[in-house]
């Protein structure tokens, strides 16, 4: 078992080639491979994995096959930290008898799991190093396929493989700077479960921090194209708090203003990087 440490941002194709251009430009960066992958992703008619808020998946990338399983995980400081077990596989058929050691093989029936979904995309690398950080940029662009539904996949994701995790945080806030950007709490997977209309993002709990209601919130109005009455109401609380800089209580205004008024996260996502930079900056509260 490992720790996955990432951080993911939604944005336009347009924006994908920015954001590859300004960072293949910057010290420390090199080019990586680039990979076909095509993902299928496995539950019971049920969706007793989903419930556990658990993703199994086949993943195919040229003439290998690898068999992964992923808990939801938390989300910390902007990045989400999640377990995750891989397996080799010879072929595309999903191994049952490797999951029966781990805590899902206890919970679920096996032998009822079924292919949902598929997220198939390219996925081009880079890798961010520094001298406090080696960081794995994936620029992923593809679809989310359900039966016959269909959603463009557009992501940019940075996951930590060595160093300070505080770094992860400074590449996007500095790309954010530059390109218009969503930082998105709603996985791969939880896309493909919505696309095949078998599970929709629900509000966190009220234990939560508001500023993680607020930013979990805007990832299900992304998701869905529009602002549920919970985000609405989060996002009132948050500019009440006097703790909070005039201005990010201003740029707080402007978004319920916007969402008020009709216009989608997505819109003000591709619209330009003020959106990206008040979410980044939420997260210093």
């Amino acid at each position: 078992m490992a720790e996955e440490l990432e951080i993911k941002l939604s944005l336009t194709p347009d924006a994908l080639s920015q954001a590859e251009n300004w960072l293949s430009v910057q010290a420390g960066v090199s080019k990586g491979p680039e990979k076909t992958l095509v993902n299928r992703y496995y539950d019971t008619p049920a969706g007793d994995l989903n419930r556990q808020k658990v993703a199994l998946r086949v993943r195919q990338a040229g003439d290998e096959f690898i068999q992964t399983l992923k808990t939801q995980g938390e989300f910390v400081d902007g990045a989400h930290r999640r377990q995750e077990w891989e397996w080799p596989l010879m072929g595309t058929d999903l191994n049952i008898g490797l999951i029966a050691d781990t805590p899902v093989g206890q919970d679920v029936n096996l032998a009822d799991l079924k292919p949902v979904f598929e997220t198939n995309f390219v996925r081009r690398i880079l890798m961010l190093e520094s001298a406090e950080a080696i960081v794995e940029c994936a620029l992923d662009q593809g679809s989310v396929l359900a039966g016959e539904q269909r959603r463009d996949l557009c992501e940019l994701e940075l996951e930590l493989k060595q160093g300070n995790s505080a770094v992860l945080l400074d590449w996007a806030r500095a790309l954010t700077a530059t390109v218009p950007v969503f930082l998105n709490l709603i996985s791969k997977a939880e896309q493909g479960y919505a696309l095949a209309g078998l599970h929709q993002p629900v509000p966190l709990g009220d234990e939560e921090p508001t500023v993680n209601k607020v930013l979990h919130g805007l990832s299900r109005a992304w998701l869905s194209g529009s602002a549920d009455t919970s985000l609405l109401q989060d996002l009132t609380s948050l500019q009440e708090k006097e703790i909070l800089p005039e201005a990010l209580v201003g740029d707080l205004a402007w978004l319920k203003e916007r969402l008020d008024a009709g216009d989608t996260v997505a819109e003000l996502a591709a619209g330009s990087t003020r959106l990206g930079q008040l979410q980044l900056a939420l997260l210093e509260y």
